[in-house]
């Protein structure tokens, strides 16, 4: 399946690529108001691409079709999901990642990013990547293919920052520790950064967002 992307660009010739993936049951176009909070330099030549998760049942709402990239049949800290689904999204998410390549991009000015679900699916396609990427943001996630994870040697050395509410009742502050935790025992150089919010993005912390992507892709 070929994912439907929402598309902006700071210049028609862009060298960089920001890929950046919803959470449950948004689209593409959620985080596309974010883009003049993050301060970017306007120097920067980007793409930014917003990838809409394909519509599914999703148990946990009652089998209620709405975008996601995998079925979440159980919550909690040691939610049940259908592995072959979030495989699946990470293969797509790989194939998007090969596009730009072969476009002539470089892979080390490509970044990923995933809120909630969509960080899940980032963590699984970029730590299995087999060429080197600009870095990883993950927010508001957890990184539920840990145990399988088998990190090839392209990205060991990937910088990953956490981003996570303190007030965060969907996907608790233990799950983004233990997704620390698990980053760590791989050997990545991992940062996490928590703010006062919930399941959300928030002001403080899209201007930070803004720094990582310009240090990552060496705007500044």
């Amino acid at each position: 399946m070929e994912l439907n992307c929402v598309v902006r660009q700071t210049a028609d010739d862009f060298d960089a690529v920001v890929i950046w993936l919803h959470g449950l049951g948004a689209s593409g176009d959620d985080f596309v108001p974010a883009l003049p909070y993050l301060e970017l330099p306007s120097s920067a030549k980007i793409r930014f691409v917003f990838p809409n998760a394909p519509r599914i049942p999703v148990t946990i709402n009652a089998g209620y079709v709405m975008p996601a990239w995998y079925d979440i049949i159980s919550m909690g800290e040691q939610r049940e999901f259908s592995v072959p689904q979030l495989l699946a999204s990470a293969d797509m998410l790989k194939q998007l990642i090969d596009l730009h390549i072969e476009a002539g991009i470089d892979s080390r000015r490509i970044l990923i990013a995933g809120f909630s679900q969509g960080g899940a699916v980032a963590y699984e396609a970029v730590l299995n990547y087999p060429k080197t990427l600009a870095g990883l943001l993950a927010l508001s996630t957890y990184f539920p293919t840990a145990e399988r994870a088998m990190l090839g040697t392209a990205n060991q050395s990937i910088e990953v920052m956490l981003h996570h509410g303190s007030h965060d009742e969907v996907v608790t502050p233990p799950m983004a520790q233990s997704a620390h935790n698990d980053l760590l025992r791989l050997g990545i150089n991992v940062s996490t950064h928590y703010y006062p919010m919930g399941h959300e993005v928030c002001l403080p912390q899209l201007k930070d967002i803004g720094e990582f992507i310009s240090r990552q892709l060496k705007l500044r």
